[in-house]
């Protein structure tokens, strides 16, 4: 039996795609995984048990990686499984802005006692009179699951789209719309653009991207959206944009003290996967990469180590977490010759200094080739499948 530890409020709808093989609860002390929605783990000490975690969504700034990829615990995310839902709360976003819709609802809330209200509204709804997306520009800030999805969307409203996103990858490109240009730097983008979207990871080459400088090189009145990571956008350089009025509107689904209440400014409470729906698929998408992965050694959006998938063959699979260096697989399959194990198939990969390697062999191994394994130098953890 597997055991599952589960933090948070966990989508019991998604649960039920664990099997009878599987116990899930919140308080098992020696988990082979984890899944996680938003609780911190950086000062949670990991059973040797652990194997794996699994976070029911992208982010996974909650997740202390590097002490997982030296552990040799498998770090998974659900990329896309809540791209619907930020996507529309995005447009959601982009209406806000250009209409002045938060604004005035705003103003009804507080103009509610008027004796005559609707006489009041007609005098008074020119002050928040706005402009539609259609024949405007919008520039999207990496195209990743939920970027392009947003950028589909803007074509259909008759938006000018422009995309930058210099790691693409081809099935990303495939599901791009052919309408959307292909900005060749964020300096074009940002020209170009009436509208601007973020939606990349925060890491230390995204950090304060939108900033003073990047703010400067933007249309005036520009309106900038955020609903990735907030320490994506420096908050003063935007505060200091709208006094200037350099940006019309900044739309945020990260709030804090320094932007809550201030004009044209419009925070939401981190809403952007927070739909039935969206947490349901979050957690159906990890429980089938966790599953993979406890049961044949498959791993797929992983962020610390190589995706990798092989069909099973063979009587028994072992699969080694390795550093990513030179002679792994000589002495991998050096140790299985010695012990007379003929190797049925053989994958290896490496991402950054780590490194994954899948075999299937032709006999059941035993607990002396096992240690072996275990003992050579650069294997970090080894785990068996029958």
């Amino acid at each position: 039996m597997y055991q599952i530890k589960t933090l948070n409020n966990i989508s019991g709808k998604g649960l039920t795609h664990f099997d009878e093989n599987y116990v899930i609860d919140p308080n098992i002390q020696m988990p082979d995984g984890i899944i996680v929605r938003s609780a911190s783990l950086h000062e949670e000490e990991f059973p040797v048990s652990l194997k794996a975690i699994a976070r029911a969504g992208a982010g996974v700034n909650n997740i202390p990686i590097d002490r997982c990829s030296e552990q040799g615990i498998v770090v998974f995310n659900t990329p896309g499984a809540n791209a619907n839902a930020v996507k529309e709360l995005v447009f959601a976003g982009l209406l806000m802005s250009a209409r002045k819709i938060y604004e005035g609802i705003a103003w009804t809330h507080e103009t509610k006692a008027e004796t005559d209200m609707a006489k009041r509204v007609e005098k008074e709804k020119k002050r928040f009179a706005g402009g539609e997306l259609q024949g405007k520009a919008l520039g999207v800030v990496g195209l990743g699951a939920i970027g392009i999805q947003v950028a589909n969307l803007a074509i259909s409203f008759g938006m000018d789209v422009y995309g930058y996103d210099p790691f693409i990858s081809v099935e990303a490109a495939w599901n791009l719309s052919r309408s959307v240009k292909h900005a060749k730097s964020l300096d074009e983008l940002y020209k170009n653009s009436d509208y601007i979207t973020v939606h990349v990871p925060l890491n230390d080459d995204t950090s304060h991207m939108i900033n003073e400088d990047s703010i400067s090189k933007m249309k005036n009145g520009v309106h900038i959206l955020n609903f990735s990571r907030g320490g994506l956008v420096d908050n003063q350089a935007i505060l200091d944009a709208l006094a200037q009025g350099k940006v019309a509107t900044y739309v945020t689904d990260f709030p804090d003290n320094t932007l809550a209440g201030k004009e044209n400014v419009i925070t939401i409470p981190h809403l952007g996967a927070s739909t039935t729906e969206a947490e349901e698929n979050c957690v159906v998408k990890a429980v089938e990469e966790i599953k993979d992965f406890l049961e044949n050694g498959n791993i797929l959006h992983s962020v610390n180590f190589p995706n990798v998938r092989m069909d099973r063959s063979g009587k028994q699979r072992v699969a080694l977490i390795h550093r990513n260096v030179p002679k792994m697989l000589a002495q991998i399959a050096e140790i299985l010759a010695q012990e007379n194990v003929n190797i049925e198939n053989m994958i290896n990969k490496s991402k950054a200094d780590y490194a994954y390697t899948l075999v299937d062999v032709d006999t059941p191994l035993h607990d002396a080739v096992l240690e072996k394994l275990k003992s050579t130098e650069g294997v970090i953890r080894v785990n068996l499948y029958a």
